[in-house]
């Protein structure tokens, strides 16, 4: 799947970089009915966020919790650039 080799390629470069892909990931499942990446590796960036969720720093963490991970979900709010930030991912592939 390119989109999850792409985001991958950033994740692996700044771990920080998770959060945004997982809010924009779980949009696209959630609300747009389009995933962006495999339940597999959605499950697989959920574990990996948990494992290092004290060294991760990134302004929007505050809206996921470890409760979300441990479920591999996210049903919270969504910051409004994700729907944008989402859409120039997929522009981009």
């Amino acid at each position: 799947m390119k989109l999850q080799e792409r985001a991958e390629a950033m994740i692996s470069k700044n771990k920080n970089m998770m959060v945004p892909y997982y809010l924009m990931a779980a949009y696209a499942y959630y609300k747009q009915d389009d995933p962006i990446f495999s339940d597999a590796y959605f499950d697989e960036l959920a574990k990996r966020m948990l494992d290092c969720w004290n060294d991760i720093e990134h302004y929007h963490k505050h809206l996921i919790t470890t409760i979300d991970l441990s479920a591999g979900t996210y049903l919270g709010e969504y910051p409004s650039i994700i729907e944008g930030a989402l859409n120039d991912f997929k522009k981009s592939s």
